[in-house]
């Protein structure tokens, strides 16, 4: 199919993870630099690409006035492993990656669309362990993201605790969602785990703590984008709109 908008990629050298990352960004087909955009930062950024099918998508929901301007801007990761070091709230290159996306991704793409420059045009989105780390680090950083966006994440303790802690989470629109047949979800690693209960809980905790909460359980849905995929046009037009 023909895109109605246009793909730029940039490189960066990271100093914080000591290698070379792309940023493959879709502009919408209106694009000019005398409007303001949102920015979506997508981890697991061929996968939303490719499999979640966002150029699709914002071509078709720019064109019917569905969603405000926006900008998709994916980074994917090496392989697996490296995934869960650079996603894990745990992982070794966690701290090193939450600054690259913050002190090198962000200001690349401040300087090259622009944008209001706050937390609330910006969001996080991002699948399983991509969706911890959005929530992890908009925690941390509520005026750099406004927008967090979970599909299926992986909860473990130590993001409960999270936010638990956190002081901000009403300053986040957060939008939020599991699949049901997800009591035993099939993880990247090879394992599986219950991820239901987990969300559950979080689900409890977010919304005592913030009011611009989207949460929506997928009835059957397993921890594959055949279920994340079908919920994305919610996910945008909720986000977006």
């Amino acid at each position: 199919m023909e895109r109605k908008g246009s793909f730029i990629e940039k490189e960066i050298q990271s100093s914080y993870l000591n290698e070379t990352k792309a940023v493959k960004i879709y502009l919408p087909e209106s694009f000019s630099p005398l409007n303001k955009y949102n920015l979506c930062i997508m981890q697991d950024g061929n996968d939303y690409f490719q499999m979640g099918r966002i150029a699709t998508l914002s071509d078709r929901l720019h064109a019917e006035g569905e969603i405000e301007n926006t900008v998709f801007a994916g980074i994917h990761y090496k392989n697996k492993a490296d995934r869960r070091k650079k996603y894990h709230l745990e992982g070794e290159e966690h701290e090193a990656y939450t600054n690259f996306i913050v002190r090198e991704v962000i200001p690349m793409l401040d300087e090259i669309i622009p944008n209001l420059q706050m937390g609330r045009s910006r969001a996080l989105i991002g699948d399983s362990l991509a969706g911890s780390f959005a929530l992890s680090t908009a925690i941390r950083y509520p005026n750099t993201f406004g927008k967090v966006i979970m599909q299926s994440p992986y909860v473990d303790a130590a993001l409960l605790q999270k936010v638990k802690n956190a002081a901000n989470l009403d300053m986040l629109d957060i939008y939020h969602t599991i699949g049901t047949a997800e009591i035993e979800a099939a993880l990247s690693d090879g394992k599986t785990e219950d991820l239901l209960t987990p969300n559950r809980e979080l689900n409890k905790l977010l919304q005592e703590k913030n009011s611009n909460y989207f949460y929506y359980e997928l009835e059957n849905g397993d921890h594959t984008w055949k279920y994340w995929q079908r919920d994305m046009e919610r996910v945008l037009i909720t986000m977006f709109n």
